[in-house]
């Protein structure tokens, strides 16, 4: 499945740094995949910390926008 909109929601925004939240009924693994945010590229900022509950766990993943893809990583 791939990434959906509705999903994704912003819970606090300050000073250029947001904290989003994403729901869906993925694995983990799937979500956090090079490239899975990157149709909201614009939307999100390197730093930006996302809260993401997939369909076998929960984890909180540090944004990285590229110039060709949005990762997501361990928090530093």
């Amino acid at each position: 499945m791939a990434f959906q909109n509705k999903n994704l929601s912003v819970i606090a925004y300050a000073n250029g740094f947001t904290l989003w939240h994403y729901a869906a009924n993925e694995t983990l693994a799937t979500i956090t995949a090079s490239g899975y945010f990157n149709t909201v590229k614009t939307l999100m900022n390197s730093g930006d910390i996302v809260i993401v509950n997939g369909s076998d766990k929960t984890s909180i993943k540090k944004i990285t926008v590229g110039d060709s893809a949005v990762t997501t990583g361990a928090l530093d």
